[in-house]
């Protein structure tokens, strides 16, 4: 692995103190810290009145007139 001497000797040490090699000692660190990135990417945490507003935003209809037009506009294709 590439790494500085003293991560070198930390990670070894630690391996050694944990009845790993090396190799299990750094694979379980990487493995547990992705599962940190993609539970933090998958999971939204907020305060519950922020959710219960999250919520009942969505039950109400903006007037979106950008859509409106677009929605109003010509089909460029037609099915047949």
């Amino acid at each position: 692995m590439r790494t500085d001497t003293d991560s070198e000797a930390r990670i070894t040490q630690a391996a050694r103190l944990s009845n790993q090699t090396v190799s299990a000692f750094v694979l379980e660190a990487a493995n547990a810290a992705a599962d940190r990135v993609i539970a933090r990417v998958h999971h939204v945490v907020m305060e519950n009145d922020q959710f219960d507003d999250l919520l009942s935003s969505l039950d109400r209809a903006d007037d979106a007139p950008a859509l409106k037009r677009v929605a109003e506009r010509g089909r460029r294709f037609v099915r047949r």
